[in-house]
């Protein structure tokens, strides 16, 4: 089975290597199954973002969430990587993520024009 690249856009990698070890190691698994096509034990739709973006939920003492991408054949598009520190998302954390799936639309809409 052919696994699908991951696309780092903005300073998501970047908030996912600031995890506690615990959570970035599991964030990499569930990240490695969603390549391989398979759902990760935690996660929901997160249509409040944008349609096709999905939310990896990591329960460790701390909560931490991950935002991305699969619907498009050339890969995964990681949108946001965060600590939860309240029952709700903050609004905050979900313009970001609305803000950065913009931007991978906008660039994959022109890569296609060339």
């Amino acid at each position: 089975m052919d696994e699908k690249t991951i696309f780092w856009v903005g300073s998501s990698l970047e908030e996912l290597r600031a995890f506690p070890e615990d959570a970035r190691r599991m964030a990499g698994h569930y990240l490695h199954l969603v390549q391989r096509g398979l759902e990760p034990p935690d996660w929901k739709p997160i249509g409040s973002v944008g349609p096709g973006v999905y939310e990896i939920r990591i329960h460790t003492r701390l909560e931490h969430r991950v935002f991305y991408v699969a619907k498009f054949a050339e890969g995964i598009y990681v949108l946001h990587a965060f600590q939860k520190k309240t029952q709700k998302t903050p609004t905050a954390e979900l313009e970001l993520a609305r803000r950065r799936l913009k931007q991978v639309i906008k660039e994959r809409s022109g890569q296609k024009e060339k």
